[in-house]
């Protein structure tokens, strides 16, 4: 009954159009009213202890990043760089989306800035050299939730930190996913511009490629530092998220030179913003985990999928439908909060990796942000392509169903996630 409860005041609450975070608090406060134990002095403490955690302190830090990153030049320079490798290929231009997307991931861990960021800048170019301007908004969103994915991920961090599972170690783990995400959108994209007539971009020069990659040199750096520094024991996430901020601050003002000091305010204000919704979610969420675990919630999803558990392909074939149908409706950040203390005890039970199922869950909840209504990075790319909601699922469906695909072939292949894992944190 509790159960009932919970996701009742909740789907109602959010029918009313009250924003997520508020409707976690409203559905908490009814499941104390039921459980007879309300407590404002609880709720308070909750709330404060949902935010009060070192290893979140990494998502300001990593939201800076960005917000720097975008304010220093870094996008121009990662997509020129891409331009003059492959942008003389027939379908150039969409290999220069996947290419930028992926390189962009190892920079913000944000799906939603990516997107915006790659949309602004190449859909008007797809559209001015031939391209069906749905199909280009589809690709440059389904590139954009490798974001989350490939290291820095922010989502990674919430549910480490939410589970318990080290955040390096999901971080590490959802490297060869990220890049195999993309080279499935190399895949599809051939097959559907093979034949089609659209510019084809004159080959760079030699002396060309190497100004593109010479400009771009600092941005390509920063993944390769935060993945060597946690790999090698260096630092923390959290201090990762640091390093990238200082990094991004010290190469937008004096190596590229167009982040300027009165820009500054504005850059931390934005951040700034990003930062307390995400947080105020978190800490809202961390009330509704607590009172889960107080309702016994978590043991009464396990002894109803307790059939499968002792089947681990079928449990998280069940889990991973489940969490599908539950991205067409709520957001990335509110369906880790809200599902991950119910899920990790059945995960736990049946000795499934949770470094491996973290992996999955997060890149099944990157494919939510891609299906309507409230896909948010399909939102964006709607927004920054100037087309409606069912003119981009035209366009975007091939490559969600590629995505869809990759997430099953992890499922039905762990070692594809847990070899490469075990490599990369073997020190």
């Amino acid at each position: 009954m509790a159960f009932v409860v919970f996701v009742s005041s909740l789907i109602g609450v959010m029918a009313l159009g009250m924003p997520i975070a508020f409707a976690l608090l409203v559905s908490g406060v009814a499941l104390m009213f039921f459980l007879n134990i309300f407590d404002t002095q609880i709720m308070a403490q909750n709330l404060i202890n949902g935010a009060n955690s070192f290893p979140m302190m990494a998502i300001p830090f990593f939201i800076l990043a960005g917000e720097l990153m975008n304010a220093g030049g870094i996008s121009n320079r990662i997509i020129n760089f891409a331009m003059s490798l492959v942008g003389h290929i027939r379908g150039g231009l969409g290999y220069v989306a996947i290419m930028a997307s992926v390189l962009f991931a190892g920079l913000s861990g944000s799906a939603v800035a990516d997107t915006a960021a790659l949309g602004a800048i190449l859909i008007p170019m797809m559209v001015k050299a031939g391209y069906d301007r749905n199909r280009s908004a589809g690709l440059i969103a389904a590139g954009g939730i490798i974001a989350p994915i490939i290291p820095p991920s922010i989502p990674m961090i919430i549910f480490g930190v939410t589970s318990g599972v080290s955040i390096t170690k999901l971080f590490m783990g959802g490297i060869i996913p990220g890049l195999l995400i993309g080279l499935c959108l190399v895949v599809c994209w051939w097959l559907m511009v093979r034949k089609e007539q659209v510019e084809v971009f004159p080959r760079k020069s030699a002396k060309e490629v190497l100004s593109a990659t010479r400009q771009a040199i600092w941005a390509l750096l920063l993944p390769a530092i935060i993945v060597g520094g946690l790999r090698g024991g260096i630092f923390t996430p959290t201090e990762a998220a640091v390093v990238a901020a200082f990094y991004a601050l010290f190469v937008g003002l004096f190596v590229y030179r167009e982040l300027k000091i009165q820009d500054l305010f504005k850059v931390l204000v934005a951040a700034a913003k990003t930062t307390s919704v995400v947080m105020f979610l978190v800490a809202a969420a961390m009330l509704s985990a607590w009172l889960i675990t107080v309702a016994n919630i978590p043991s009464i999803a396990a002894d109803m999928l307790g059939p499968l558990i002792e089947n681990k392909l079928l449990l998280l074939l069940a889990i991973n439908a489940l969490v599908l149908l539950v991205g067409t409706a709520m957001d990335l950040t509110p369906t880790v909060l809200i599902l991950t203390p119910v899920l990790m005890p059945i995960i736990e039970k049946a000795g499934i990796d949770p470094v491996y199922f973290g992996v999955l869950f997060i890149l099944n909840n990157c494919i939510g942000l891609l299906t309507p209504p409230v896909g948010t990075v399909l939102n964006v790319a709607c927004g920054v392509g100037k087309i409606g909601m069912e003119d981009i699922m035209k366009g975007i469906w091939p490559f969600l169903l590629a995505e869809t695909l990759v997430l099953l072939l992890l499922i039905l292949f762990p070692s594809i996630v847990t070899v490469p894992l075990q490599w990369f944190t073997d020190m």
